[in-house]
């Protein structure tokens, strides 16, 4: 396919703009932390494999498609994270590229990486052999486990960790089998919460001028946001039951099946329960001792819930909707993610963007060397001031190489050559 010719992108507008980031992780916990970070205006350099780069550039279908309809090299799962970034191969395996690694981070504010404990230590690369050269550095190493305890030298991956953190447990309906989670919520929420950790050891370093290693684990982010679940436990010494789409202390907070479809009641207090019974032409739940308070229809489930479902088949779910909506009773239906992207509101809060991106098909005939572009999901972060901006589509793999040596290291290209054949690149 002919490359189009390299358009400049925008300037970064976030709040973090001039800060730099050496992103050494793959998958998703690494590369979701890295790319919030990015779209937050942090220069974020990828660097990957050359070769191969990050595993899920392969994790598909589907795949980014070519102007000729063909699929590329870019899966759906790698562009959900890698928005924001550049994209430098190095191979620091290689006296030369561990070499050239040790320059990089020297100008670096933020290193994140997810290997294995000790994995980059073998390379001259863990945080206690930069620690003293380079004491501003924020080192931040996301793992299965952390770098303590019994479990420290396993590896660890989403679907094991919502298992064995207990997640699995609350989800599902009560007599089927436990579940995890539809997306790789462990690998996301630690991605989140390095995010957060990293702009706090930022905070710390403007402060004091000294830089820290940031030791997160999925295990551990995992049994954080047990949350009330974790906490009911703590609590009573008792297990918070698995109510399926129900909720453990909230009644009526579930799904119902309505005459077309289905729809979530999320009724949060007493006075929603009234008016909902008003609608319904039930008023008299709403003063009955069984139903009146939560707390009695928490204990009377077993008899309220077939009642209000009984009511709500009997109409579709738009009326149920419109109708709830005006009276403040919170309802709404369950998407499919088609759906959920034709939204008016999604529309409105931008969390539908497009980018261009070289390897996408053409805006004009097939084959033509257009640049084409990949439509990609949002930031959540609204800033008055200095607003999240889209600059880079998720890059190719070493897209930004000779970039970024250039912009970060000032090397020549007779420079880069030598790094070529030394095999650092």
């Amino acid at each position: 396919m002919i490359q189009p010719p390299a358009v400049a992108p925008p300037p970064a507008t976030g709040p973090l703009t001039g800060l730099k980031v050496l992103d050494m992780s793959r998958v998703l916990a690494g590369p979701s932390a890295t790319q919030i970070l990015g779209d937050l205006g942090a220069d974020v350099v990828k660097v990957e494999r050359p070769g191969q780069g990050d595993d899920t550039r392969g994790w598909g279908p589907p795949f980014l498609k070519d102007d000729t309809g063909q699929e590329t090299t870019e899966s759906a799962y790698y562009l959900s994270a890698n928005r924001n970034k550049r994209s430098l191969t190095l191979d620091f395996t290689t006296p030369a590229g561990q070499a050239l690694a040790l320059q990089l981070i020297g100008h670096a504010d933020v290193v994140v990486e997810n290997y294995k404990t000790g994995t980059l230590g073998r390379y001259g690369l863990g945080y206690d052999d930069l620690r003293d050269a380079y004491p501003r550095l924020i080192y931040c190493s996301i793992t299965g486990f952390g770098h303590t305890g019994p479990y420290a030298a396993r590896a660890g991956y989403d679907y094991l960790v919502q298992g064995m953190g207990g997640f699995m447990s609350l989800t599902g309906e009560p007599e089927g089998q436990p579940l995890k989670a539809g997306v790789a919520i462990a690998d996301l929420m630690t991605g989140t919460y390095a995010a957060i950790a990293i702009l706090a050891a930022l905070r710390h370093r403007d402060l004091t001028g000294r830089g820290q290693a940031i030791d997160l684990s999925l295990f551990d982010t995992q049994v954080a946001w047990l949350s009330h679940p974790g906490q009911f436990y703590l609590t009573s010494g008792q297990l918070a039951p698995r109510v399926g789409n129900a909720h453990p202390t909230i009644v009526p907070y579930q799904t119902f099946a309505t005459s077309d479809g289905w729809i979530i009641l999320a009724i949060g207090n007493d006075e929603q329960f009234a008016r909902f019974c008003r609608l319904s032409g039930n008023a008299a739940w709403a003063t009955d001792p069984q139903y009146a308070t939560n707390q009695a229809r928490v204990r009377n489930r077993d008899t309220l819930v077939p009642a209000v479902a009984a009511v709500i088949q009997k109409q579709t779910s738009e009326f149920w909707i419109s109708a709830l909506e005006p009276l403040g009773v919170p309802c709404g239906p369950i998407n499919t993610i088609d759906k959920v992207f034709a939204d008016p509101q999604v529309a409105a809060r931008d969390m539908r963007v497009t980018l261009p991106h070289p390897l996408a098909g053409g805006t004009g005939a097939p084959g033509d060397g257009l640049p084409g572009t990949v439509d990609l999901i949002g930031s959540p972060m609204k800033f008055s001031d200095t607003p999240v901006n889209y600059r880079q589509a998720p890059p190719t793999l070493g897209q930004h190489t000779d970039a970024v040596l250039k912009d970060w290291l000032r090397l020549e290209d007779e420079d880069i050559g030598r790094l070529r054949q030394a095999g650092a690149l």
